[in-house]
């Protein structure tokens, strides 16, 4: 369903999110997080938990997740001769030990500064980016890159949970069936499965398939532009495989249900739909920006979190499921003390 044509504007999107409804840890138990349940053509909501969601799914439907992997992105150094500490946020590989990072304090990175990791492991500051972050070209013995930071990286937790990151958050903030590394940002609506509920799915005849999108930084960049059309989002790499664009055209052609873990995935989805409402399998990057009113091709329901007041993931939401509806659950969803943001609870519009 198509919103009405309405000119929507970023304070449409502003909701009040007191502190205390932001999550700072994890459910202990993955799929014991709360679930509201909204449905889109009657404005029912419905109470549920999230080891409940295979009930709004049905045999045949395809059930599509983002399989991207987060690595443990911030880093601790000291510049070369000096006992400066400087943060290093990896941001993505542009090419063999090349990296476009973030610094902190960025005032005291300069071009041809070294950076000292470990006495095994440095980084030269090469060049400066558009946005203020640096690029940066590593220099390692006798360990590989990746591996090294793994191991010495910590996980990047998003700005708005206010503690430091610890061992449980390299586990938690992943999603269980994570492959493919490359975000700094975790699919959060996928932290809510289990491999048991994975299971149960398959065992009900649920197809699952996956996508990648490497969430980056930008996903909790504000946006500052009360006119939609003037916000630019940032750029993120995907990739749809053949397999995965096959079973898509067979359930879309069969009248099976698309549902779609994240707004990540639906943005791959949406990214790659062509004409006749299929998709056609495609690697690349996407800029794409999804606010009401946007009729979408591909996705028939969303699993979600709860995102932050005139987030663009807010205004995706908002065009899946209708703002004023959306805003609603929203309410209702405070009113019996819900978890909002990335560690927060989950919303299954249908």
């Amino acid at each position: 369903m198509i919103e009405k044509k309405k000119k929507y504007k970023l304070g449409d999107f502003d909701y009040p999110l007191p502190k205390k409804f932001i999550a700072q840890h994890p459910e202990p138990r993955r799929d014991f997080a709360k679930l509201l349940v909204v449905h889109k053509d009657t404005g029912e909501i419905e109470h549920k938990r999230f080891l409940d969601i295979t009930d709004y799914m049905r045999k045949n439907d395809l059930l599509v997740l983002n399989n991207t992997r987060v690595f443990p992105a911030r880093l601790f150094a000291n510049k070369d001769r000096t006992e400066a500490k400087v943060e290093v946020f990896l941001l993505r590989e542009l090419a063999n030990d090349l990296w476009e990072v973030t610094v902190r304090p960025a005032r005291k990175v300069r071009i041809g500064n070294k950076l000292m990791f470990t006495s095994k492991l440095m980084c030269d500051v090469i060049d400066n980016t558009v946005s203020g972050g640096r690029v940066v070209r590593f220099e390692f013995d006798g360990d590989n890159l990746h591996d090294a930071i793994d191991r010495l990286g910590t996980c990047p937790l998003p700005p708005y949970i206010d503690r430091e990151a610890d061992r449980n958050d390299k586990k938690r903030y992943q999603t269980v069936y994570a492959s493919e590394r490359g975000a700094v940002a975790a699919p959060t609506a996928g932290l809510h499965f289990t491999s048991g509920l994975i299971k149960k799915a398959e065992q009900k005849g649920i197809k699952l398939e996956y996508i990648t999108l490497h969430i980056g930084l930008g996903t909790f960049r504000p946006v500052q532009v009360e006119d939609l059309n003037r916000h630019q989002m940032d750029s993120e790499y995907f990739e749809v495989s053949p397999k995965t664009a096959l079973a898509i055209n067979q359930a879309k052609k069969r009248y099976r249900k698309i549902i779609a873990v994240g707004t990540s995935t639906v943005r791959a989805l949406e990214t790659i739909a062509i004409s006749g409402f299929q998709v056609t399998p495609k690697r690349g990057w996407t800029d794409k920006f999804i606010y009401p009113p946007y009729e979408f091709k591909m996705v028939d329901k969303m699993i979600t979190n709860f995102h932050a007041p005139k987030s663009t993931l807010m205004m995706m939401v908002s065009a899946f499921g209708n703002r004023d509806l959306i805003m609603k659950a929203y309410r209702e969803a405070k009113n019996n003390q819900y978890g909002f943001l990335s560690y927060g609870d989950a919303m299954i519009i249908v």
